[in-house]
């Protein structure tokens, strides 16, 4: 089930987020957030941006949410969007349930264009964001560095 976020759902969240943190490429962070990190910016994001959750039985199965791409006027109108799924539920096509449900909704608050960055090899993220209809549109090379490797970013775009 599809719905949208609470803040009661920080725990849950953190968790995810945090396994990423520490156990993927996913993300650039490399020290794990707290809760109330989190709660922070659930609050910031959620008050302007769709933030949902997919639930399964009273679980947490993933997360995804839209928010600011550039803070300047001329930009408002494109969003960021990020995605995680709790590794024990990942190639079960929540991510793509979960982007769908926040594309539509980003088309009905008029938003003209979505920017996903991502690690360029997540090659399962790029992979879904281009089933989705995003198009690659940049990419970086070797700007990060984690889990002993140089890390590039590819940026993908969606005008809604």
């Amino acid at each position: 089930m599809i719905r949208e976020v609470r803040e009661a759902d920080c725990r849950e969240i953190t968790e995810i987020y945090n396994y990423y943190v520490e156990n993927s490429i996913a993300t650039f962070d490399t020290i794990p957030v707290t809760e109330q990190q989190m709660l922070d910016n659930i609050r910031n994001i959620a008050t302007d941006y769709p933030y949902y959750i997919y639930e399964i039985d009273g679980t947490i199965a993933g997360y995804c949410y839209a928010h600011s791409w550039k803070t300047r006027k001329a930009c408002q109108l494109t969003a960021e969007t990020t995605v995680y799924i709790a590794p024990q539920h990942t190639g079960k096509g929540i991510g793509q349930l979960l982007m769908k449900r926040l594309i539509k909704e980003c088309r009905n608050r008029k938003l003209h264009a979505l920017i996903a960055c991502i690690t360029a090899e997540n090659t399962g993220s790029c992979i879904m964001h281009e089933k989705l209809g995003f198009k690659k549109v940049s990419a970086f090379y070797e700007v990060a560095f984690k889990a002993g490797q140089y890390l590039g970013v590819a940026d993908y775009e969606l005008i809604l």
